[in-house]
């Protein structure tokens, strides 16, 4: 609750404040008085009565002196005397029983270290801005308190459905055992019935392959996930075995972007803006059959040229075909990868001071707290959702219905 106007006006007047270091020092000189007076009302909020006040109240506990105890604050070190209790079952939630450091050092060391700083750069931040010497050990140790946090959040129960989801890879250098090695973080993202964004797990492991994949998906199942309509991939290696093993009923929409980036790679420069604009009028077209006569006139015009280009098209066709049966709304989420790929690049951000990460554990550790950044500003659900939903329940009825 702010203090009034005429409060301030007084308490200026009585300590006779004319400067800025005057203000520092009445905060910290009354900071250890505030916190005295809350724990003395967490005392009385517990027996029920405040001191000298228990009139006819019926209890055989009461108040047993105090217990010092030295904190740790912004302000620098002070006591604090602690309230006790005959039957010792006061628990103070102002300060908790082990609680020393009330600063909030820690949370700004895991704030920073979460925007991608460096161990080494927070220690100099802090020494800068709070003049205090911390080290990166004990950085990193502070850090490491949240890993627990991390373990709940990978093995938490998720939705029993997701109409979209989205898979995708990042690789980073990882040292073991005095090797440096490649190690690929597994990032699955998932669109909720009611249209948010939901990043669903982080793993790292090693380089993709169905085997890690089909890990991938049996941990999604076991943590509740019965059914997923899409998923959204790009053409990375053994996706679609792996999902075909664990969720039969899925369809595969391979990403349309990184289909047209794949085919440009055998178009010469020249004709590159030429041929992207006849392949507008493929993944335009407004169903499947006019797409595969788009196609088919893009193959007349350019397949002797560059036959790989468009093989590429026609060799993946079922995967990359199955968005032509929506609307437009649909067609936007699904059609590419992009939404994964945004955040893999503040993955990228927030990584780029590790050229090599000292374990596993530390790049989950860093990954997940990017994540939690990330999804704090979700809070949108997706363009004309309801439409989406709609569309989705008349052609995939019980699937979705039973859920909702």
């Amino acid at each position: 609750m702010p203090v009034a106007k005429e409060q301030i006006r007084q308490i200026i007047s009585e300590n006779n404040i004319s400067s800025v270091t005057d203000v520092y020092t009445l905060l910290r000189d009354s900071f250890k008085d505030i916190l005295q007076e809350l724990l003395e009302a967490e005392m009385d909020a517990s027996l029920g009565y405040e001191k000298n006040q228990k009139g006819d109240l019926e209890t055989d506990n009461k108040r047993n002196g105090h217990s010092t105890k030295t904190l740790k604050s912004q302000y620098g070190e002070f006591q604090i005397d602690v309230p006790r209790d005959r039957n010792g079952e006061f628990e103070p939630r102002l300060i908790p029983k082990y609680q020393r450091d009330i600063s909030g050092i820690e949370e700004k060391v895991i704030s920073l270290y979460a925007h991608g700083m460096s161990t080494r750069d927070i220690h100099g931040q802090l020494q800068e801005l709070y003049g205090i010497e911390m080290s990166a050990e004990m950085v990193s140790k502070i850090t490491d308190k949240i890993l627990p946090e991390v373990k709940e959040w990978q093995t938490r129960p998720l939705n029993p459905v997701y109409p979209f989801v989205f898979m995708d890879c990042i690789h980073y250098k990882v040292r073991e055992d005095g090797r440096i090695l490649s190690r690929a973080a597994y990032i699955v993202l998932g669109v909720t019935v009611d249209g948010h964004k939901e990043i669903l797990s982080i793993t790292v492991g090693a380089n993709e392959s169905s085997k890690f994949w089909l890990g991938m998906l049996n941990d999604l199942k076991n943590r509740g996930v019965k059914d997923v309509l899409f998923f959204c991939v790009d053409g990375l290696p053994g996706f679609k075995e792996a999902i075909g093993a664990v969720y039969p009923q899925a369809q595969i929409q391979r990403c349309v972007i990184h289909m047209l980036r794949n085919s440009f790679k055998y178009v010469n420069y020249n004709d590159l803006k030429k041929f992207s604009s006849d392949f507008k009028a493929v993944y335009n077209a407004p169903n499947e059959e006019a797409a595969l006569s788009e196609l088919g006139a893009v193959r007349e015009r350019w397949g002797k040229k560059y036959p790989y280009a468009i093989r590429n098209w026609e060799n993946n066709w079922e995967d990359v075909s199955s968005f032509f049966q929506f609307s437009d709304d649909i067609r936007r989420i699904m059609y590419t990868t992009n939404i994964i790929e945004r955040l893999n690049r503040q993955y990228r951000k927030v990584t780029k001071t590790k050229s090599v990460f000292p374990n596993d554990t530390a790049l989950e550790k860093l990954l997940y707290l990017a994540s939690r950044n990330v999804a704090k500003k979700w809070t949108q659900r997706y363009r004309n959702w309801d439409q989406v939903l709609n569309q989705l329940v008349v052609l995939y009825g019980e699937r979705l219905t039973d859920y909702l």
